[in-house]
């Protein structure tokens, strides 16, 4: 690998990583606690994400709960969960509040699986851009004379090993994600 290259492969990566996170937030059937990653709650007057107020946990497959660290942010936490774009109506005991995740229904399965092939293609374009990025920057570096024609050829060979390594890792990713929407 060489040192010109090393840039642009943490950038591939860095979209893989990006494509996973996006991916776990698609609400598959499952509880998952990584679909309240993007819920602030306000604590004191501090939008604050609800994993440092609350513990999170996994009472069933389908079944998430939330107990507050403090009791008086039940309601709180109840509020930012409705004003989310979470789409399931807590529970609330006082004490702990569940999030019951419905099957969905073959359409939704459908749908979620054409929301996961979407961002699938998006990171996939997102690496080619970086390929695209790389290469004009080496073509470049060609003109001022930096690189001779062969470690030109060599640099070219190299980012498209790179893009197809993390194309199939994007197809990889996007694969796992469709099979376990459709095996709820």
């Amino acid at each position: 690998m060489s040192e010109q290259t090393k840039h642009y492969e943490e950038k591939m990566q860095a979209s893989i990583g990006h494509l996973a996170g996006e991916l776990g937030h698609i609400r598959a059937g499952r509880a998952n606690p990584s679909i309240l990653d993007k819920v602030m709650v306000d604590y004191y007057g501090t939008p604050t994400p609800v994993q440092q107020v609350a513990a999170i946990g996994i009472a069933e497959s389908r079944i998430l709960t939330i107990t507050p660290w403090d009791a008086s942010l039940m309601h709180a936490i109840e509020k930012a969960i409705l004003a989310s774009d979470v789409g399931i109506n807590p529970t609330n005991d006082g004490r702990v509040m569940r999030l019951v995740f419905p099957a969905p229904t073959e359409e939704r399965r459908k749908l979620l699986c054409k929301d996961v092939q979407k961002l699938g293609e998006e990171t996939k374009i997102a690496i080619r851009n970086i390929r695209r990025d790389a290469l004009e920057k080496f073509k470049g570096m060609k003109k001022a004379s930096e690189l001779t024609e062969d470690d030109l050829k060599n640099l070219e060979t190299e980012m498209q090993k790179l893009t197809d390594k993390y194309v199939k890792e994007a197809d990889a990713e996007t694969a796992k994600k469709e099979k376990e929407i459709m095996e709820i």
